[in-house]
Order: C-alpha cells, then structure tokens, then sequence
C-alpha cells in the first residue's frame, strides 16, 4: 500500500473517531465539547435540523474566516478543508444515531460516558494529527490568527475555544432563557482532552508524516 494512502486512511479514521467522542460526550447530558458547542446550541433550537449539518455550517464559516484572515497567503489545498469538514459532519451524525439508546440520568452514568468521550475525541485527535495532512478548520482558523497575530498556537486556541463557549452561551440565552447544551462536561472536555492527547502520543505512535526509514541489516 503507498504510504500516502496510509496517511489518508489514519487522518480519515481519525477523524471519525473524534465525531464519535464529541458524540458520546454531547449524548452524556453534561454538555458538549467547546469547538462543537456552537453547533449543539444551534441544534436544539432547530431540532429539525441534525448536528451534523449544524456542525458543517460553522467549520465553513471558519474557514471563510480563514480567507478574510490570511486573504492571498490562503493556500488553495486548504479548501480540502471542505471536503474534511463534510466527512466530519458526516460521521458525527452517524455517531449521534448509533448512540441513540445512551441517555443517561445518573451523576455516575454521565461521568463515564464523558471521561470515555474525552478519551476517544483524544485518540481521535492523535490519528488526525499524526499524518500531517491537512488541518481541521478549527484548528485551521487559530492557525490563521497565529499567522496574522504572531501569538503561540496554544494560547490563541484556548482564546478560540472560550470564545466558543461565550458566543454559545449568550445563544443559548437568546434561544431558551438560560443555558443549555453547555455545562460541567464543556468545561471538562476543554481542560482533560489536551492532556489526554499528551499521554496518548507518550506510549502510541500512529502512521507519521514521513515514512520510517527501514534499518539495514
């Protein structure tokens, strides 16, 4: 198999499986994870329209926001960002239906179901990542800003995600009164996935951008 499709096969997988721990932590009833909630607050205003499709929308104003940002540096590859967000939304709503049965109603139902959540969107993340292709919008739009504002990736995505929840939280306001699709577990996913991720990559390795040089006997 060309080591190319390697790549593609560990991103794609990897991708899948972080709409299913974004699904399993949203299904958990403690809230979703910060770059999703935007997207969940928006579903269940409009419950006719599913989480995945709500979840494309916001990735393709990101990377709208991507363009207005980085304008002529906008590399033309980075619109794969489409085609990437397309088969994320995708997956998250066969996610969301294979975990149709999960609604849990107690405190220690819920805590597993989102500790299991952040470590799957964790694994996920790491097969994303490994390949070095290309980025996620969101992720891609932080990088925008890292390259418009010179900051350090990691303080202008914990900005992004905040801000996430912030505009999330003032929807929910809007929308119902008072907050909802937001809670305990948003706070969680965005404090433990980070570190979750570091302990992954710490014991797993994953297909690498960069095929491994074969040693000689």
């Amino acid at each position: 198999m060309p080591y190319i499709v390697k790549r593609i096969i560990c991103f794609l997988a990897g991708i899948a499986i972080e709409s299913f721990g974004i699904a399993l932590i949203t299904k958990s009833n403690l809230g979703t994870s910060p770059i999703s909630s935007l997207a969940w607050v928006t579903t269940l205003r409009f419950p006719q329209i599913s989480f995945g499709v709500t979840t494309f929308v916001m990735n393709v104003l990101f990377v709208v926001v991507e363009l207005m940002l980085l304008r002529r540096d906008f590399q033309p590859i980075q619109y794969l960002q489409l085609a990437v967000t397309f088969w994320f939304a995708s997956t998250l709503d066969v996610s969301m239906n294979l975990l149709v049965w999960f609604s849990p109603d107690t405190w220690w139902e819920q805590g597993i179901g989102l500790l299991l959540g952040c470590t799957i969107l964790a694994l996920g993340i790491c097969m994303e990542v490994a390949p070095g292709l290309i980025m996620v919008p969101g992720e891609g739009v932080v990088n925008a800003l890292v390259i418009v504002t010179k900051a350090r990736f990691g303080t202008l995505k914990v900005c992004f995600d905040v801000l996430l929840i912030i505009i999330a939280g003032i929807l929910s306001f809007v929308f119902f009164g008072g907050i909802r699709g937001l809670g305990i577990g948003t706070i969680v996913a965005a404090i433990i996935t980070g570190q979750i991720v570091n302990v992954i990559n710490r014991y797993c390795r994953f297909v690498p951008a960069k095929e491994p040089v074969a040693a000689c006997a």
